[in-house]
Order: C-alpha cells, then sequence, then structure tokens
C-alpha cells in the first residue's frame, strides 16, 4: 500500500500519544457526571443522543484495536466489516442498559490502551487502512482517537467545553479541519486567525479565542463569538 501524506508523526507519535490519554480521562471526567438517567437525553450532536455517542466512542476505540492489530501483524483487520456491521455495533451497544454501557466504554478504552501498550516502532510505521480507505502509518492511530475524545466529551454536554481543551490540542483539531477539506478540495475562502495562529489564505478574515474558533470549524457552533468583515459561510463539514 502508498502510504497518504498525513501529521508528522514520526515512527512512535510520542506527544500525540500524551494528548490520546489526556482525552481519554478528559471523556471519562464528562461521562463521570452523567446519570444513568441521563444516558437516554439528546447529545450536543444533532440526531444523536448521548447513549448513541458513547457506543459510537466504545466501538470507535475497538475499530482502532483492529488497525494496530493488523499493524502489529501484518494481518489484515479492517476497523469495521462494512458500513452496516459499523452501524449495527454502534445499534447494539446503545441498546445496553446505562450501567452496562458505561462500563463497555471504559472497557473498550482499556483494550485500545492494551494495544498501544504492546506496539513497536516497526508497527507504528507499518500501513493500515482507515474507514475512509486512505491508507495512513500505524503512527497516525492514535490522532484518530485522540480527537474522537476530545471533540466528543464536549458533545456529551456533560459540562466541559472547548475552553476545556488544551491549546497545542485545539490547534491541531483545526489543522486536522484544514487538511480534511483540502483532501476532498472544499477548504472555503478564509482567513482564520487565533491568537498568534492562522490558517486559511481566504478573502474572508475570521478572528476569535481558539476555542472558539476551534468550535465552529469542527461545526459545532455557528461562530458566536468571533469577530468577521463579512457575513460566516456555512461550513463544510469536518469529518
Amino acid at each position: 500500500m502508498t502510504v497518504e501524506g498525513t501529521r508528522d508523526v514520526g515512527t512512535e507519535p510520542t506527544e500525540v500519544l500524551e494528548w490520546w490519554r489526556n482525552g481519554e480521562r478528559h471523556l471519562g471526567t464528562a461521562l463521570g457526571r452523567l446519570t444513568d438517567e441521563e444516558f437516554d437525553a439528546p447529545s450536543l450532536l444533532p440526531g444523536w443522543t448521548r447513549q448513541q455517542l458513547l457506543a459510537h466512542v466504545a466501538r470507535n476505540a475497538d475499530a482502532l484495536v483492529n488497525l494496530l492489530t493488523w499493524a502489529r501483524t501484518g494481518i489484515e483487520t479492517p476497523m469495521y466489516a462494512s458500513p452496516e456491521a459499523r452501524a449495527a455495533g454502534i445499534a447494539e451497544a446503545a441498546a445496553l442498559p446505562a450501567p452496562h454501557l458505561r462500563a463497555e466504554v471504559l472497557a473498550a478504552t482499556r483494550r485500545l490502551a492494551d494495544a498501544v501498550a504492546t506496539m513497536t516502532g516497526e508497527a507504528w510505521s507499518a500501513p493500515v487502512r482507515t474507514a475512509q480507505g486512505r491508507t495512513v502509518p500505524a503512527a497516525e492511530v492514535p490522532w484518530m482517537r485522540c480527537r474522537e475524545v476530545w471533540v466528543h466529551a464536549v458533545d456529551l454536554d456533560a459540562g466541559v467545553g472547548f475552553a476545556d481543551i488544551p491549546e497545542d490540542v485545539l490547534a491541531a483539531l483545526v489543522d486536522d479541519v484544514f487538511r480534511m477539506w483540502d483532501r476532498r478540495d472544499q477548504i472555503p475562502d478564509l482567513a482564520v486567525f487565533a491568537g498568534d495562529r492562522e490558517w486559511g489564505t481566504g478573502a474572508l478574515a475570521v478572528a476569535g479565542p481558539l476555542p472558539e474558533v476551534t468550535a465552529w470549524l469542527t461545526g459545532r457552533t455557528a461562530g458566536e463569538g468571533l469577530q468577521a468583515d463579512g457575513p460566516l459561510p456555512q461550513l463544510a463539514a469536518w469529518l
């Protein structure tokens, strides 16, 4: 397989692994603030309940274990057998009673941590294929999980927000948004500013605090708290 260019993660993505570990703890904090009775309430992700979102988080961890297994063994192990299998896995987990789903989220996280612990330098460099069909080094996998746990912790609507995410992770999320848009030739005509950071070279200047910029670019807000020299555009989806 030809490995597509990705984040500069090196052989072992040491910095991203630390972001991921902190992100799992952050998600655990959000999860711990929810009572079992609150699981079936809507999340901040349109169309998803908290129960469904947590089911997705658990199944995503297991899907990424598959990729690390592929990298370590050389035996092709896709994230999901099919899109239908992915949807069925989420639906099955979402139907669990709240205490069982809570335990399943934590168990899936432990399975992923165990898989990470078995990785070697050579395995981190091995090519694997994402559910979107991109071929990437296994060193990309921790970032794939990192963005899931930090952003979905906010989506759970459990009292944590983008302001609680470290600035380097926020900046990496914005980098990821622009990288995804670039792959699909969907970069908007924007120049985005947050402190001394800048993304894009477009005609419309948009500025604001990094948490608010990240929330808007990831599709979580309509851009409240941002300043622009014109109307904010409708953005293409991130993921």
